[in-house]
């Protein structure tokens, strides 16, 4: 009965002592799944690819990967890939404006309730969950402190109008096997 009771929460110090791949989630750990599987990489890689390259007219805004973002003294996450606006020191610990998280069956519950409402509470402006299986990506933007969908995409074009920039995605690049 007692151990139902007693929850044990950590702190960004006891995070940076931990081996392997975890993040960190109101004082709760999450250890990350294994090495990420051949999909998730290539994809992650093609949405990195397309973000840097939309960022060739931007001076302020950069994309980063699978980069710690340190939210407060007892949250840390990883998203697959971020996108900040403004430049950071040695540590993300401002919000990024537009993050994706590429959903696994490890991950989907933790992408699509947990994480969902950290970066909704954070004022992520964009969230993207892409889908890999089933090749779509739900993006949402938030309105008025909520996260509102913005739609499916698979092959068309979506428009992230940041603060400081434009980005003119194209979802049909990220599927590309080769």
């Amino acid at each position: 009965m007692l151990a139902e009771k007693y929850i044990e929460l950590y702190t960004i110090e006891d995070y940076q002592h931990w081996e392997g791949e975890w993040e960190l989630i109101y004082g709760s750990p999450y250890a990350m799944a294994p090495s990420p599987m051949v999909t998730h990489q290539n994809i992650n890689g093609k949405i990195f690819l397309e973000l840097n390259k939309a960022f060739d007219d931007c001076p302020d805004c950069q994309a980063l990967f699978e980069i710690d973002w340190e939210v407060s003294s007892d949250t840390v996450v990883k998203p697959d890939t971020l996108v900040i606006c403004y430049e950071p020191d040695e540590k993300i610990t401002k919000k990024p404006e537009l993050i994706f998280e590429i959903a696994s069956k490890s991950t989907v519950k933790r992408d699509e309730t947990l994480k969902f409402e950290l970066y909704q509470q954070e004022g992520v402006e964009f969230y993207v969950i892409v889908y890999p299986d089933k090749q779509v990506a739900k993006v949402y933007h938030l309105k008025e402190g909520r996260y509102i969908k913005a739609g499916d995409f698979s092959d068309e074009m979506y428009v992230f109008d940041l603060d400081k920039c434009k980005i003119d995605f194209d979802f049909s690049k990220i599927w590309r096997v080769r």
